[in-house]
């Protein structure tokens, strides 16, 4: 069975804060990929730039495919020790997993990590070893399809201390809330905003500490095609039709034109809605065999807006879109559902548009950057332009 990696994280500056003092990096090489979770000692500048330099170096240094224990050792050893409370000036979290859900779990001083299987939490068994002097824990995985590993800094066991709760949050409390709110189809981003939300809910939005919450969730591939535009030379719209209706997946229309072309080359009807659940994107259309029909511009740009919101790690609104308008559905499959999203995007002049502060370089702006936060997002994104 074809599976993948799906990464999302969420963070909190400790209230007063303008830098983090927690750092997530991720790498990938070839059908691996590495997380790193770094939670560097106190807060502000010297606990980001300590928390930088350990995730990027140890993310880089297990990548290159240098031997697991070795890299451990490596960074215990070079990272400096807090002559008052004896502590290292830097913790970290460390997945090591290729696509199948195969590889191990490196946990050194931060929260004990979290699996989310078959809508239950539940504990990795857990090794402990002795490295460079230091209790280290490994954990082999094994994890199947739509299992999540969460891993995350103290900043979420010390939520609501000496606030709404007298000891903060505990772990068992943190995996009982999981179990009631986290749904199957949750993307790894939703259910790392989710459980950070409710730490800073916990913290009554002034976080006491910094705190990151990171996830890695294993699930099938789901393909979304986007055709944006109608093809310059209007002889080539079968061409164009046929080439994005025989691609896998769910199939997405954006614009009228565009959405006239497919009903045309498809035989079928072309129906609009009348319902405008946002008054500031158009209403969506119907066509048989298409998943969604949207209007063009106006939509992209507000999708793109829901884009960069989604990928701020810092922003807490839940990442599952509920509402019906055009941008708000679009939003749910490709930020969501699609691990691989492919454009057909057609360069012609929409004679729609004269007049308006509309041309076709916006349009292929808006796909570009739409693009770039999709690619931000780990998602395999492709661009054919007619």
């Amino acid at each position: 069975m074809d599976l993948c990696l799906e990464y999302g994280c969420s963070s909190l500056n400790k209230y007063g804060e303008e830098l983090c003092g927690d750092q997530v990096e991720l790498c990938r090489n070839g059908d691996w990929t590495t997380l790193v979770l770094a939670d560097g000692l106190g807060s502000g500048v010297k606990a980001s730039i300590l928390s930088t330099l350990t995730s990027k170096i140890l993310c880089r240094m297990i990548a290159d495919d240098i031997d697991l224990i070795d890299c451990i050792e490596t960074m215990i050893q070079t990272l400096p020790v807090c002559k008052v409370r004896g502590l290292a000036y830097s913790t970290f979290s460390v997945i090591h997993m290729n696509s199948r859900g195969e590889g191990s779990l490196i946990e050194f001083d931060n929260p004990q990590a979290i699996c989310f299987h078959d809508g239950h939490c539940c504990d990795f068994a857990r090794t402990e070893m002795e490295i460079g002097g230091k209790r280290v824990y490994r954990s082999t995985l094994a994890l199947q399809e739509n299992d999540i590993v969460i891993v995350m800094s103290d900043g979420t066991v010390h939520a609501g201390v000496g606030k709404i709760l007298n000891f903060g949050w505990t772990r068992k409390q943190i995996m009982e809330h999981l179990d009631r709110t986290v749904r199957p189809d949750m993307s790894a981003r939703a259910v790392s905003c989710l459980l950070a939300s409710a730490c800073n809910d916990l913290y009554l939005d002034k976080p006491g500490d910094d705190t990151t919450v990171a996830a890695i969730k294993v699930r099938k591939p789901t393909a979304v095609s986007l055709m944006v535009g109608p093809p310059v030379d209007r002889e080539s719209d079968g061409y164009y039709v046929s080439a994005f209706l025989s691609r896998p997946g769910k199939k997405v229309v954006c614009g009228g034109t565009t959405a006239m072309i497919v009903a045309r080359q498809t035989g079928k009807t072309l129906e609009t809605s009348f319902d405008f659940p946002d008054k500031d994107v158009p209403p969506i259309g119907f066509i048989e065999g298409i998943d969604l029909v949207t209007e063009g511009v106006l939509t992209m740009r507000r999708l793109l807006e829901l884009s960069s919101k989604y990928l701020s790690v810092s922003d807490l609104t839940p990442k599952t879109f509920h509402r019906k308008d055009g941008a708000s559905l679009l939003a749910e499959i490709l930020f969501e559902e699609a691990t691989d999203v492919t454009f057909y995007v057609g360069q012609s002049v929409n004679k729609a548009h004269q007049g308006l502060e509309i041309d076709t370089t916006l349009k292929l702006k808006l796909v570009e950057h739409l693009a770039t936060n999709l690619r931000a997002m780990g998602k395999t994104v492709t661009i054919y332009y007619d």
